[in-house]
Order: structure tokens, then sequence, then C-alpha cells
């Protein structure tokens, strides 16, 4: 193959491949991702808060020239601007940022002021981009005033056809004015709205003193104030030592306001009067980033479930302003503790975690601390305020050399008029007589005629002395920090004013108090005390029955209705605020409310579908948990032991393992020891009775227990503990439902662990007391 014929060939695709580790390769990959996620989408850059897309969104609309004063554009039109010369993603992604920056319950200062519907604090969404419309609010001017004057960089869009600023160069503080929340690869930032006015007051402390304490900033920046109010209730040096740090936690709380009530204290409380000793309670602010519906299904659901007895029914009377009225069950709950209740139980109280993870001027990652974070913003202020100063000087050594031109043209106007009416080339004949520049020749030819009067002259002699003292001062700031740091404060002062605490805009929205001390409650106080009748059958099917209906002539529940194939087990009396201990035969308990069972009216529920009940485990019985109380445990081997009711209590659903069984062992016996009882009967399944002193049983939280009785073939078969004065009782056969009584009953009293004797005449042939 020729040379000429070698050129002409394609390139082989293949011959780009590089051989690589496939282990450094992926990771080099994923960290550019990594790192393109940190700095050009999560995390705001600390000089003016805003994420590239923020910053996208407002540099489209100031190019649109949807300034306050001029009328509103479509949003359509922002968004379409946005993704397509500057920001290549979705325009669902870019709207929503939009629709944030307009919302006054999402951002302290909006950015966006909306016409139409931009959502509401309810949770629901806004309408669609066609529909709505926009401009930029004040505050929004504010943070990008001297994007003209030479402040920032201006780097090139995503495919070079345009520029987009590198930040917004505005004194408004926006960072910590409207906070903001992201998450990046391997961190994440989220930083809470704060008072205008408290950071301006903090950054002036920090200008006059760079050494100031963190305390000292403390006394005057207090801490977040949010859009929609309500309390933070975290204690001062809690909130203080967030700050100090850059991370930290507040709780976060509704407000009860009755701006109806009478009296003072009743309105801070929340409390209306309604007369007859009546009252409700009323929500007018929430927390941050809750939604009002959502809120209001959730303590609806407390009251539909019963969980929270206290409160009858929630009402939402709001309209441009909130107003959630709670009307209690009756005059006699304390309002203290329901509010407490819905603290714990909704979210009327949130917790907002505070992480200060922000892109400092390097674009670099870092956590700071109130004094660090307030230190660089300045530092970036004191450098935008240098290019502005700086930038101007150019403009004005700019216009300084064409005003001296035309001072030179004015002082020989006539010779001028000659070289332009003669001369070939009357430009370089200018500069060669009069030493003029090049740029001082050409605006003199490109003067007009009209110009040329004596009173423009004077003009000019006015101008080039007003350029030359501004030269001066600016020459003056440029080169003196002290005087930058004083430009500074001045700007900083100004600002202040619009945003102060007079104003419907500056003023402090959340109030920050620590909590009193938490009201003590039991949710089980929540529970409404009602009689109910628990059945439990054969297959594990549960039910509670309204009242204390009969037990049925078994006193099982054999007068209930079953599935087929199902029958009887338990049934006993008990109230919907006590719990049910279930013991199963693996000698597992597990602890079940009354509360929680299902109504009467059908089959029930299988009690494995909230309990963890092993499958093959068959259920042994079903007690009344009696604080403080003894149970008597006993399986199948002979061994047992007595158990506190305390101890037995199971906190979540897998149970607990009392009892420890080897082989074949089950538990086979669980009676509860009433506090009169002094001995107890075992019986085997030999049909031997053995009787002993209760206090040869030892007490245990768990384990196998002793030997209650020997046995040479067979096991234990049951057990129960008795007073020996008043004898050994038992069910007589039949439906006679009649109990016989043995008083004379020493003759089987014996050593704990003796093989026993033949009952007395008449015990039960199945050998259960």
């Amino acid at each position: 193959m020729s040379t000429a014929d070698t050129d002409n060939l394609e390139p082989d695709p293949f011959d780009a491949i590089v051989d690589a580790p496939f282990d450094s390769a992926l990771s080099e990959r994923y960290l550019v991702y990594a790192l393109s996620t940190i700095t050009a989408r999560s995390l705001p850059d600390l000089r003016d808060g805003l994420k590239p897309v923020h910053r996208r969104l407002l540099w489209t609309m100031r190019q649109l020239k949807l300034d306050p004063t001029n009328t509103f554009k479509k949003s359509a039109r922002v968004v379409g601007e946005v993704i397509g010369k500057y920001h290549p993603h979705g325009d669902t992604a870019a709207y929503d940022a939009m629709v944030r920056l307009a919302q006054d319950f999402s951002l302290r200062y909006p950015l966006v002021e909306g016409q139409g519907n931009f959502g509401n604090i309810d949770g629901d969404n806004a309408a669609a981009y066609r529909y709505t419309e926009a401009r930029l609010t004040k505050t929004a001017m504010h943070l990008m005033a001297g994007l003209d004057q030479g402040t920032v960089d201006f780097i090139p869009t995503y495919n070079g056809e345009e520029e987009e600023p590198e930040l917004m160069p505005g004194l408004f503080p926006n960072l910590l004015a409207n906070g903001t929340s992201g998450i990046a690869v391997g961190m994440a930032t989220n930083i809470p709205s704060h008072n205008v006015a408290e950071i301006i007051d903090a950054t002036l402390e920090l200008i006059d003193n760079p050494t100031v304490e963190h305390s000292r900033l403390m006394e005057l920046f207090h801490g977040p104030d949010l859009p929609t109010g309500g309390l933070i209730v975290d204690s001062p040096d809690g909130i203080s030592k967030a700050y100090e740090t850059g991370r930290g936690s507040f709780r976060i709380r509704g407000r009860f306001h009755a701006g109806e009530a009478d009296k003072e204290e009743d309105r801070d409380a929340g409390i209306e009067r309604l007369g007859g000793g009546q009252y409700q309670l009323v929500i007018s602010e929430i927390p941050y980033q809750v939604q009002k519906g959502k809120l209001i299904e959730q303590i609806a659901q407390l009251i539909a479930d019963k969980k929270l007895p206290i409160l009858e029914d929630i009402r939402d009377e709001s309209d441009e302003n909130i107003r959630l009225v709670l009307v209690p069950k009756n005059r006699n709950v304390d309002p203290e503790l329901l509010k407490e209740s819905l603290y714990k139980l909704t979210d009327l109280e949130t917790r907002f975690g505070l992480n200060l993870n922000v892109l400092d001027a390097s674009r670099t990652p870092l956590v700071m601390g109130l004094k660090e974070l307030l230190q660089n913003w300045t530092a970036a202020q004191i450098e935008i305020l240098q290019r502005r100063t700086q930038h101007r000087l150019d403009k004005i050594a700019a216009r300084l050399e064409l005003v001296e031109g035309y001072i030179v043209a004015f002082l020989n106007l006539d010779r001028v008029i000659e070289i332009i009416r003669y001369e070939d080339e009357p430009k370089a004949v200018m500069m060669a007589e009069f030493e003029l520049t090049d740029r001082q020749a050409e605006a003199i030819l490109n003067m007009r005629l009209r110009s040329l009067r004596k009173l423009e002259e004077m003009q000019l002699r006015g101008e080039r002395d007003d350029l030359l003292k501004e030269r001066d001062e600016l020459e003056k700031l440029l080169g003196s920090p002290a005087r930058q740091r004083t430009r500074l404060k001045r700007d900083l002062a100004n600002l202040r004013k619009e945003y102060s605490e007079e104003t419907d805009l500056g003023r402090r929205r959340t109030t920050i108090a620590e909590a009193a001390p938490t009201v003590e409650f039991s949710m089980d106080a929540m529970i409404e005390k009602e009689p109910i009748t628990v059945i439990l059958s054969q297959k594990g099917w549960i039910r509670g029955a309204k009242g204390h209906v009969d037990l049925g002539a078994d006193g099982k529940g054999a007068d209930f209705k079953y599935k087929e194939g199902d029958g009887p087990a338990f049934a006993l009396h008990a109230q919907t605020t006590d719990k049910l201990l279930i013991a199963a035969d693996n000698g597992r308990f597990f602890t079940l409310g009354c509360d929680k069972l299902p109504g009467a009216r059908g089959f029930g529920e299988p009690v494995r579908t909230t309990l963890d009940i092993d499958a093959e485990a068959a259920l042994v019985n079903v007690i009344v948990y009696k604080p403080k109380g003894q149970l008597l445990l006993a399986s199948s081997n002979g061994k047992g032991f007595a158990a506190q009711t305390d101890e037995i209590l199971a906190e979540t659903k897998k149970g607990r393992q009392v009892v420890n069984l080897k082989g074949d062992a089950k538990l086979s016996v669980v009676r509860s020891i009433e506090t009169e009882h002094d001995h107890i009967a075992v019986v085997g399944d030999n049909r031997k009775l053995v009787v002993f002193n209760l206090e040869e049983l030892p007490e245990l939280a768990r384990g196998q227990g002793v030997m209650l009785q020997r046995f040479r073939d067979g096991g234990l078969s049951d057990a129960i503990t008795f007073k020996l004065e008043d004898g050994l009782s038992w069910a007589m056969g039949g439906d006679s439902g009649r109990t016989r009584t043995e008083s004379d009953i020493w003759q089987w009293k014996v050593a704990r662990g003796a093989a026993g004797r033949m009952p007395p005449q008449g015990f039960p042939r199945n050998n259960k007391f």
C-alpha cells in the first residue's frame, strides 16, 4: 500500500483506547463528578450565598430587565432563557428553584416576586410556568448591585456563546439572610435564615474589633430568624456553641397565639375562653419547612387512632394568616399538657440541623463558625470595593484623557478647524502639533459642531476639576485599608436602614427563648379508660369487645363466634389502659396494649401480625399486666421460678426471652402469684402431687429455674400457688362450674424437688388445677 493511500485512511478508533487499571479510571471519573456536584450544584458560595442555578436565574431575569419597577414576564420565558443559555439542566429543576426564590414561607427575604400561584404553606405545588409571571425584588437588586462596575469576573457559559457572572457582588448578606440547604457527594450543607439587621450589627462589630470574642457576636446575632416565625427553644449556650463550631441543631416549635383573647397572658398562651370554663387553643405559626396540610393530617390521625384522647377536634380557620384551632376533650384538660403532647407526637416541634458548610473564595468546601464566616464575607466585600474603585479610576482616566483633548481643541479652535478643512491627514497633523493621543484626536474629529459653544468649554473645565477631585478621593480610598473599612461600614449602615427592626420585612419573626421544663406525662395517660373483654382464639386471632362481657360457661369465651376450624382459648376482662402479657411455649413473652386491639365485630386479627411470635410456638397464657406483680413460670421438664412482671414487659414486638429451655422442654405454666399466697402445688403427668413453701421458689429475671418436682417418667402437668390455711382448690368436672377445696393438705407438703404422692380423691383426670 502506498504512502498516499495510507494518509487517506480513516483513523482506527481502537487506537484511542487507553490501557488503564479499572479502579483508577473509575475513581478519577467519580472524583470529577463529585467535585462538580460539590462546587457547581449543591454548596453555596459564602460571598453571595447562591448556588449556580439561583445565580443564573437572577442573572437571566436581570438580562430580561425584570426590575421591581418593570412589568412581570412569563416564568416560561425566564426558564427557557436559563436552560437555553446558562443552565443545561431540566426545566422542572430550574422552575422549582425559581419558585422557591419567590415563596415568602421558604425564603426570609424573597429574591423573586411572583404573580400567580407559586404554591402555599399547605404543601400545594405552584402552577405550571406557562401560567405564572415573575420579576426581581428590591432585595435581589441589592444582591446584584455593582455587576456593571467591574466588581466580579465574568466566565463563559457551558457552550462558550454567552458570559455569566462568577458571583453576585451586592452588599446584601444573602448566605445568612436567606440560608440554604443541599446534599453533595460526601458532604451536605444546611443553613437557616437570619435577621439582616443582626447580621449587619455583628459584621460592624467584627470590622471595629477583629479580635472580638464569639460570645460578644452572639449578643448581637441571636440566632435563626425563620420565614414562618415560630420559636427556637434551645438554651443560649447550645445555640452559641452551634455557631461557634458551625455544626449543631435547633428545636423549632410552632407558636400558640390567640389574637382575639381578652387577657394578655391568654393571648400569649394561645387560649381563647369560650365561657362555662371551656376553652380552645390557637396555633398561629408552624415550624419552618412543615406543610400545614401534613400537620393537620397528623393531628387528625392522632384523634382518629385515640392516641390523643384529651383532644376532641382540630379546625383549620386560616386565611392569609395561619389559624389552627384545637378543641380539648373537656375544660379540665391542662393546656400545657395538650401542648407538650402535640410537641412530642407531631411536627409542631421539629429539629433543624445547622451545618455551615460553604465554598470559600477559592471554591474550597469548609465548615465555618460564625466569626470565620463573617470574616471571609467581609474580606470578599473589601475586595469587591477595591475592584469597584479601580474600575471607576480606569473610567475616570479614560474620560480625563478625552476631556483634556477637548480643552486643547477649544483653546486652539481656529487652528483645529483650519487643519480639518485643509489637511489631507488631519488626525496625524493634530497629534503632532498639539501632542494629542490617538483617542483624543479621534474624539475631536468626531465632535459635533453644536459642541463648539463657549458654554461647552466651561462645562468641560468643571468636569475635569470634578474628575480630578474624585480621582484623588478614590486613590486615597484604594491606598488605605482603614478608609475601605470605613466605607464598608457606611454602606452597611445604609443597607441596615432598609431592613431595620421598624420595617415589616426586617422585623424579627422567630422568638428565641429556652423552653420551660417539659411537663412529664405518660403516653398511657393519653388512652381513654374503658372496660373491654379480650378474646384470643386457639389459632391466635385476637379481638377486644367493648364492656365486660360474659366469658362463657368454660371461662374461655366459648359463646363468641370463631372462624371455621378455630375455637376458644383465652378470654379475660381488662381495661383499654391495660397491657397484656402474652406467653409462648418457647419461653418468650410479648407485650400488647389493650387500646391497640381490633374490635370484636369480626373475628379480630392474627396476633402474629402485630407481634413477632414464632410460627411453631403455641400460646400458653394471656395475663393482664400488674405493676410489681409476680408470675409463676414452670416448664414441662419440671423446672420453674418466679418472675417480676416489670422484668417481663417487652418494649418491642420481638418480645423478651424469659425462660431458657433445653431439649424438647416447653413452657407450660404461667400463673399470677397473689401477695397472700405462701405455698405452691405441682402435679405431674404421672398424677403425683407435691406441695412446698413458696419461699423455696427463687425469683429470676431470666433462666431455667430450679427443679420443682422429680419425675421417673413424663413431666410437669400443672402448677399453682395458694394460701395454705385456705386449702388447695380445683375445678370440678362437667359444666357445674363448682370448685372443690382440700384443706387437709399437710400430707402432700414436702421439700421442693420431691417425687410426691397421688392427689386427693376427686382430683381432675386431666391433672389440671
